[in-house]
């Protein structure tokens, strides 16, 4: 397939939200408490939320920044580019990568809403987790719906709650929910508990996939207090395997027989051997640890339920006929430091010219697996012409993604590796 024939939509991206994101979306007497954005004496920017500050790491906007620029200190809205917050810049920056459709993951409420999870009075939590998902899916989804696939933030003090909310955000056209991929360290019940069937049931219902992405617990493998930065992102997509051992072995698939969850930014490497693995230790050990997946293999039970989503997976790409390439989505990470932006089209191409998938298995990769799963019909506002590479990038002709440096203050210098202890603990 010829890159500029691509059509390419991302199944995870993320915002950087902008300050005016709750004026239009919270009554009168709530907007007091609202996160507000302030600029600290250093001159960085961070939201304020009761006691709590929560900062944008650099790591989380680096898009158009020189790797020098990479680092885990908070930054400012002058640092970072624009389409990380402005969704009309977001468009050229998508159009410039050959994106047709993108996923917007949250950063100032956490991946999965906790920090709204943190007030005691859950009726004001649940008015500012609405007020998120009303801004998100009017305001940042509804200025280009050909564009955006809504995503909306879980209740997750509450089963009842997060249920009522899939299917409030259901009839605004939302059929995607993030949800952490482990629970318990929330302090929440964990997926082998029948304390969330409500919410199962709902994005049953609904037919609202849950997108479980790494990181959404708040923990991250750390193998040690002293142990270099390094250590913590290599691990980090792998993470997700503990997510994938808990949910074939929990009742949800067999209680909830048409749920879809999506491993985001998991990547698929890892796949074949996990499938592997669990039918083995399935054969081996069931007779006395009761596992039951009745007349087929964990395996089989996992394909049906699990969407597989990656950024750069060269070893998985060549395996994604044996994965399934109807179960498998890409992913572009924007403005994260994984990102394969502005380059994705090339990056995306390579992977694939080493292979022998079919143009018809390349589609399903790059854009019809994720129009089916997340009920995303780009093609009845936009025409399929022009969805395509060619067609997007031919409409940021002069937009500028050549790295600039944007560095406000003097870049830390390290005279050694950084370690896992010098992450902002506000993160």
């Amino acid at each position: 397939m010829q890159i500029d024939d691509m059509i390419i939509v991302s199944v995870d991206d993320h915002i950087v939200e902008p300050p005016n994101m709750f004026d239009a979306h919270l009554p009168a007497k709530y907007q007091d408490i609202a996160p507000k954005l302030i600029r600290k004496d250093d001159g960085t920017d961070v939201w304020r939320f009761q006691t709590i500050e929560v900062p944008n790491i650099g790591l989380n906007a680096v898009a158009g920044r020189p790797k020098e620029e990479y680092g885990i200190d908070p930054t400012s809205f002058d640092e970072i580019r624009p389409g990380c917050y402005d969704v009309e810049k977001r468009l050229l920056d998508m159009n410039a990568n050959g994106t047709l459709g993108s996923m917007n993951f949250p950063s100032l409420p956490g991946f999965a809403g906790r920090l709204f999870a943190t007030l005691e009075d859950k009726d004001t939590a649940r008015v500012l987790a609405q007020a998120y998902n009303d801004w998100h899916i009017d305001e940042w989804c509804g200025h280009a719906p050909d564009r955006f696939i809504p995503l909306a933030i879980p209740m997750i003090w509450d089963a009842e709650a997060c249920a009522a909310e899939v299917r409030r955000v259901a009839k605004k056209g939302c059929h995607a929910i993030t949800f952490p991929e482990n629970p318990e360290p929330l302090n929440r019940p964990s997926l082998h508990s029948d304390y969330w069937d409500p919410f199962w049931q709902a994005c049953s219902d609904e037919g609202t996939v849950v997108c479980m992405h790494i990181g959404s617990s708040g923990k991250l493998v750390m193998t040690s207090v002293d142990a270099p930065i390094d250590v913590l992102i290599a691990l980090q997509p792998m993470n997700i395997v503990q997510c994938a051992a808990d949910l074939i072995h929990s009742p949800v698939f067999k209680k909830f027989p048409d749920i879809t969850v999506a491993l985001s930014e998991g990547g698929i490497g890892w796949i074949p051997y996990f499938l592997e693995r669990i039918d083995h230790s399935y054969r081996i050990h069931k007779s006395w640890t009761g596992a039951d997946f009745g007349s087929k293999m964990p395996s089989e039970v996992f394909l049906e339920h699990v969407m597989l989503c990656y950024i750069n997976d060269e070893v998985g790409v060549k395996l994604a006929r044996e994965i399934g390439v109807d179960r498998i989505t890409v992913e572009i990470d924007y403005p994260h430091s994984d990102a394969n932006w502005p380059t994705a089209p090339e990056t995306l191409g390579a992977e694939f010219a080493a292979t022998d998938l079919t143009d018809a298995e390349i589609n399903a990769m790059t854009h019809e697996n994720a129009m089916r799963f997340f009920r995303y019909d780009p093609y009845a506002i936009r025409p399929r012409e022009r969805c395509t590479v060619g067609a997007l990038r031919s409409e940021a002709i002069g937009w500028d993604v050549s790295p600039k440096a944007t560095a406000r203050r003097p870049i830390p210098v390290h005279d050694g590796p950084v370690k896992i202890t010098e992450l902002n603990p506000t993160a």
